[in-house]
């Protein structure tokens, strides 16, 4: 079985629902859902890092490890880095980012992105996508779109519509052939990490605020594999939350 370890970034503010990794989802909090589906991954380990000691406090029943880590993290990637680090994880160990806020992030992609990782020799960092298969998906700034080489590997990330269609010639039935919801799932290797905390910024990333692109920016390759299973949307906002209270129901 592969050997890798799992890393969930908890950050306790967010700017678009408040403490939302510590809302109530059917008798737990969120974060504790997510935590259930690391621990079904078969991970070698399974670490918390947080940035409040609120969430230290929320997860002391629970038989999970948990570090503190720096409250001046901008992205997850650089709170990854430091966990590396504080775990003392060889440079060859692979890690995979699953975010806090991802409740129901199936297990067999959690699992996909670390084999993929471990497939590709030469990529840094390994990613999912799935086919955009709705016009209204396109056009949603909160679904990050991406572009592919004819290897797998990433070209670009985007909030926008890319590929821009100059003709308008695509109809939705043809959207899955030309456009790609990018997952925030990553796995890494933990020299890479090591490294990626010392990247500069790239102009675009701050743009977009999307950290994936100072990868790129850097030079490095980004191995992206289709989604082996359908991944439920994660927790950006109030109607992200009851959303996910009702699929829990179902």
């Amino acid at each position: 079985m592969l050997d890798f370890h799992i890393v969930i970034p908890a950050r306790l503010h967010s700017t678009r629902l408040a403490q939302k990794l510590l809302r109530p989802i059917d008798n737990k909090f969120l974060l504790q859902h997510t935590i259930e589906r690391a621990l079904s991954a078969g991970a070698a380990s399974v670490t918390v890092a947080a940035d409040d000691i609120a969430i230290v406090d929320a997860l002391a029943g629970m038989d999970i490890s948990v570090l503190m880590t720096k409250d001046t993290h901008e992205t997850g990637t650089d709170r990854l880095a430091e966990t590396v680090d504080l775990l003392g994880l060889p440079d060859d160990a692979l890690v995979v980012n699953l975010q806090g806020d991802e409740p129901l992030m199936p297990v067999g992609l959690i699992q996909q992105v670390a084999q993929h990782l471990a497939n590709e020799a030469t990529a840094s960092v390994a990613t999912l996508y799935e086919p955009i298969v709705h016009q209204a998906d396109l056009h949603n700034p909160a679904i990050v779109k991406m572009i592919l080489n004819h290897e797998g590997f990433a070209v670009y990330f985007s909030r926008a519509a890319i590929p821009f269609d100059r003709d308008a010639s695509i109809t939705e039935d043809l959207l899955p052939q030309f456009y790609f919801r990018h997952l925030g799932l990553y796995a890494y290797r933990a020299h890479f990490l090591r490294h990626y905390a010392a990247l500069p910024k790239a102009p675009m990333e701050q743009l977009e605020k999307l950290e994936q692109l100072r990868v790129l920016y850097a030079g490095y390759a980004i191995a992206a594999a289709k989604a082996a299973h359908y991944c439920p949307p994660g927790v950006d906002t109030e109607d992200d939350l009851l959303k996910i209270i009702a699929l829990l129901k179902r």
